[in-house]
């Protein structure tokens, strides 16, 4: 609320006057125009209620929220209560222009019954397990075998496909979002009650902060499996500018965890130096891409892999990967607590979705930087844990941090 000031005499006439004329000549900024705010914000809507072509769709019927949130320098960030979807990002590119720069839908419907995982949380395990099947304390557990033959990304109706309660946060320099969502026992097969949190926060320098949290249900004394990531698709010259290509990338990692020819990960830990998966300095990501004589990227029609990240401690953040757009000079870099990435180019986007601006996405043109533990870590015992145990907590941290070359 504005704090009325009481004046009296000349000086309460000179102060109206000049107010006036300030609000004359001061201009008006445009939409999708770079702009600088007075202060951060946050503001709410309805998108929608969700009307799924499934009928046992668990959210039908619900209605989902879209926050926006706008820091002090005009970075636009769109969330929705739908599997806490960062559903635009507006960033600016050299000239100042502000330019969503992460794919898309326009509209709730296509989110439920179309999205590849654009921009979700993805859980209660990210990336995928060997036929949907592990063992834990002597249990075999047996979940949805959503990605023939295994399963992925939690399910037929995993994270992405929850409304999450949602808490707006606004510290007085950070704006955000609180999302909180209790995954019950037996939730898509996966054992154990799980309460999960994440936080969204947009900072005044241009980084959208992923805080994930979770914990069992105390009392029920089983374990789970956990594995939470954001399955944001990028594309720094704009989203539906075409393919990604020309980006640069960085990733720092010197191995990466090969796969079988259903995407399962082997067991092996391999080096990427002499290969198309050497991506320790900045190259161009359709440079390699389609290197026919490495077998990797024939399995997976391009980059489609867990990345080792070369860290120097367990649980600080550290820089996983940056990628840079050559014409807008727009720079994204991933900063992570977690031991993997996963760097998708978007291989199996093939024309027959339509965007947030009306335009068609073609293979590669958006990327993915999921920051994750290992893929199918449940069956392969030399890769870093992913059980919870109860009484512990999941913690992990990842951020988007957005800049511009000049």
């Amino acid at each position: 609320m504005r704090r009325a000031i009481k004046r009296s005499g000349i000086f309460a006439s000179t102060t109206l006057v000049l107010l006036l004329i300030a609000m004359v000549v001061a201009p008006a900024v445009a939409t999708g125009q770079s702009a600088t705010t007075q202060g951060a914000s946050i503001t709410s809507e309805s998108f929608g209620f969700v009307n799924s072509t499934n009928p046992d769709h668990p959210e039908q019927g619900n209605e989902v929220l879209k926050y926006t949130l706008t820091n002090r320098k005009g970075m636009r960030v769109n969330i929705l209560t739908y599997g806490g979807i960062l559903q635009t990002i507006e960033v600016p590119g050299r000239r100042g222009r502000l330019t969503n720069v992460t794919l898309g839908f326009n509209n709730l419907d296509q989110y439920v019954n179309e999205n590849p995982y654009f921009g979700n949380i993805t859980g209660r395990y990210a990336n995928r397990i060997a036929l949907g099947q592990f063992t834990l304390n002597g249990v075999d557990y047996q979940l949805a075998t959503n990605n023939d033959p295994n399963h992925l990304h939690g399910g037929d109706f995993g994270f992405d496909k929850r409304i999450w309660a949602a808490e707006e946060i606004d510290d007085g320099t950070n704006v955000g979002l609180r999302l909180t969502y209790t995954s019950p026992d037996g939730d898509e097969n996966y054992p154990g009650t799980l309460h999960v949190t994440v936080t969204y926060l947009l900072t005044p320098k241009n980084e959208i902060r992923m805080d994930y949290r979770a914990e069992l249900e105390p009392g029920e004394g089983l374990e789970t499996i956990v594995n939470l990531t954001n399955h944001a698709y990028f594309n720094l010259a704009g989203e539906g500018n075409g393919d990604i290509y020309d980006h640069k990338l960085h990733i720092n990692a010197d191995e990466y965890t090969p796969v079988d020819p259903t995407l399962i990960p082997t067991g092996a830990i391999d080096p990427v130096e002499g290969t198309p998966m050497d991506f320790n300095r900045s190259t161009a990501i359709g440079d390699r891409i389609n290197d026919g004589t490495f077998e990797q990227l024939v399995i997976g029609l391009g980059y489609d892999h867990n990345w080792v990240l070369d860290r120097r401690t367990d649980d600080r953040l550290e820089l996983a990967a940056k990628a840079r757009d050559p014409e807008s000079g727009r720079t994204l870099k991933v900063l992570t607590t977690e031991p993997g990435i996963q760097f998708y180019a978007g291989n199996f986007l093939d024309g027959t979705l339509i965007g947030t601006s009306g335009k068609t996405y073609r293979q590669s043109y958006g990327f993915a930087l999921e920051t994750q533990h290992f893929p199918d870590s449940p069956n392969q015992p030399t890769f870093p844990s992913t059980v919870l145990a109860p009484g512990e907590v999941y913690e992990t941290t990842t951020i988007y941090a957005f800049s511009t070359d000049r």
